[in-house]
């Protein structure tokens, strides 16, 4: 072989080792890369992971006591909360010693006192897993699993702005008639061989109950927050007219944002930013129905965005609703 020859051999041979070098040290560095990753997401799940556990270790406090600790003004629960499993595990089990009709809205809710003296709301299941809502985004019943799924979600992303929900299944015969006000008495019913009842609210009518199976109903119980942190009720700048034929400002004015900016509590401190981030939020669980929102009393804008009432989310997995992102997408902050 000429020494030309050789010469471009070596080279060829050079080039070659150079680049299954790099390709060696890409992939090592991509499989260190991967294992990082598995790791921190082990970490992850592993401070997600709830054991729903009665026993509260190392506390003679009650479980209601410890999540009312919990609470400050810029999220619900710490990040570190390893009574939580026993917080949920007493939400789903303790027992119930009064009932009541739910607070104002538009949907049908009961108000229930546990042992010990906690307040939850109780939202009844409408209907089955596997339902998908048509129509409109806000469209149907609330959907009691949905305000489950969205606390968990709320975990995940860090937020800590939801209160605590967990599901329960109640014995309307048993556990809730005979410690029932006669308000909520008044609206129980039988549908065949199920009980049933309609409470009081915008929408609650003798004609659409929620039915539970024979004497056994299924829901969700939302953790009530405490009365040390009073709550105060805003108007969402985002919310929709629920009208048909007539839009909202933010629906047709992409400088909407701008005129939200110069208006307290949106002209200063996190509040705008916490409406993005619900606006993710919603968006992910397709919440359109976030007419307005809650946060602390008296906080001068400090206070979170409370994210109450999720239960208008996962009505329809088919349907992605962009117009929840208005507050991202027009304000692009």
């Amino acid at each position: 072989m000429k020494l030309k020859q050789r010469v471009v051999v070596l080279a060829l041979l050079l080039v070659i080792l150079v680049l299954t070098k790099l390709l060696l040290l890409d992939r090592l560095e991509t499989s260190a890369a991967q294992r990082q990753d598995q790791l921190s997401f082990q970490r992850m799940m592993s401070g997600l992971r709830l054991t729903m556990d009665s026993r509260l270790e190392h506390t003679l406090q009650s479980p209601w006591e410890i999540a009312s600790q919990w609470v400050v003004p810029r999220e619900v629960y710490p990040e570190d909360t390893p009574e939580m499993g026993a917080v949920l595990h007493a939400m789903a089990t303790k027992k119930i010693i009064r009932a009541d009709v739910g607070y104002k809205g538009t949907q049908l809710k009961a108000l229930l006192v546990l042992d010990g003296g906690q307040k939850v709301v109780f939202k009844p299941k409408r209907y089955s897993r596997d339902h998908v809502v048509e129509g409109e985004p806000y469209a149907g019943y609330d959907r009691h699993n949905a305000e489950v799924a969205a606390f968990h979600l709320d975990r995940i992303l860090g937020f800590r702005r939801a209160p605590l929900v967990v599901g329960r299944y109640v014995n309307l015969i048993t556990e809730i008639k005979p410690v029932a006000t006669e308000q909520l008495l008044s609206t129980f019913l039988k549908q065949g061989n199920n009980t049933c009842f309609y409470g009081k609210c915008y929408y609650c009518r003798e004609t659409e109950p929620a039915c539970a199976d024979r004497e056994v109903m299924e829901g969700s119980v939302t953790l009530w927050l405490p009365d040390v942190w009073p709550l105060q009720k805003h108007r969402h700048p985002w919310g929709r007219t629920y009208r048909e034929g007539k839009l909202a400002r933010w629906e047709y004015d992409e400088s909407y944002c701008d005129a939200v900016k110069k208006t307290p509590p949106y002209d200063a401190g996190p509040r705008l930013l916490d409406i993005i981030d619900t606006a993710i939020f919603d968006y992910l669980i397709g919440n359109a129905d976030r007419h307005h929102y809650e946060s602390f009393q008296d906080d001068e804008g400090a206070s979170m965005l409370i994210l109450l009432d999720n239960a208008k989310s996962f009505g329809n997995p088919s349907m992605d609703e962009r117009s929840i992102l208005a507050p991202l997408y027009q304000c692009c902050m």
